[in-house]
């Protein structure tokens, strides 16, 4: 294993057990733009939650992958089929997940997080479909 891999997995291994609780806890406020997103692990069957970020849009949410496609949340998402999206207290039942290229989804954030978004190369976007 390489070492850029090795140190992309201990970032996200403290960003996991580090910031993500935080997080978590900022998205049960009823504003905000933090969403948490509640999925199945493929391997355990354990439920987790991970904190992300959301707009709402026309049928669903779009999403950035600041860490890109290879996340574990985001594999296993994948692999049900779906999943549950927190925000603002309410439950939205996800069943698609569809990719968008980076213009589309930053048009989806306010201007202020887009310029943001657009600064730092982000360039990941999904959108995610309620049921």
């Amino acid at each position: 294993m390489g070492i850029k891999i090795q140190l992309r997995k201990g970032f996200l291994t403290v960003i996991k057990h580090t910031l993500n609780p935080l997080t978590r806890r900022l998205a049960r406020l009823p504003f905000g733009p933090i969403t948490i997103i509640r999925h199945v692990g493929r391997r355990s069957g354990k439920l987790y939650e991970t904190p992300i970020m959301a707009m709402p849009v026309a049928g669903g949410f779009v999403i950035e992958l600041t860490y890109g496609y290879d996340v574990d949340w985001h594999k296993n998402v994948l692999a049900a089929g779906g999943c549950t999206l927190v925000r603002h207290g309410k439950e939205y039942a996800i069943d698609k997940i569809e990719p968008l290229d980076a213009a589309t989804g930053r048009a989806a954030f306010p201007p202020p997080e887009r310029t943001i978004l657009r600064l730092l190369g982000m360039k990941h976007f999904e959108l995610l479909k309620i049921k």
